[in-house]
């Protein structure tokens, strides 16, 4: 089997960016969603990071797979890379997953790297809200990033109870000081 298959479990799957021949909701297994990765643009400042999105070990994360044509593969390849490896945050990899429909594939996704200045760690519930309620970059306010994820992760019909923890405890701190 020459499948092509990409992983996504953040802004991917709902704005892909690439062609794709098919689309399925899809688990990998051994990495969860966090917010571990420090934003020191796009959501925050190097004095005030904020936090996006990565894949961490343990667990397991619903996402969505796209299964990609063989003459679009380098293609899509060339616009990940270019895409998700900007800080070398992330690192390559090829992930068993669980496919919607029964299948197993292995496909690209792109996973944290543990050891990179910008990793942020397994945070609490709590702590990451309050990261999260006080932090804005150049894309505007981190808790828009987390409203903004969480609205698409329900659309799509996928749970992650952790993060939504994280968007319950924003949204009371942003309530409270109304």
């Amino acid at each position: 089997m020459d499948e092509f298959w990409v992983f996504g479990y953040g802004s991917l799957m709902w704005n892909p960016g690439f062609a794709f021949e098919e689309r399925l909701t899809a688990r990998a297994f051994g990495f969860r969603r966090s917010l571990c990765v420090w934003s020191y643009v796009h959501r925050g400042t190097p004095e005030k990071p904020g936090l996006v999105l990565g894949l961490d070990r343990g667990g397991s994360c619903r996402g969505v797979a796209f299964r990609i044509s063989r003459e679009d593969r380098e293609d899509v390849l060339d616009y990940l890379r270019r895409r998700e490896l900007v800080t070398n945050v992330y690192r390559e990899k090829m992930l068993p997953v669980l496919l919607g429909d029964g299948r197993q594939a292995r496909a690209v996704g792109y996973v944290v790297d543990r050891q990179h200045v910008q990793y942020a760690g397994a945070l609490g519930v709590e702590e990451a809200a309050e990261i999260v309620r006080a932090s804005v970059g150049q894309s505007g306010p981190n808790d828009a990033y987390v409203f903004n994820t969480l609205a698409h992760l329900k659309e799509m019909r996928i749970r992650d109870h952790w993060l939504e923890g994280v968007g319950a405890s924003v949204a009371a701190r942003l309530q409270a000081a109304v």
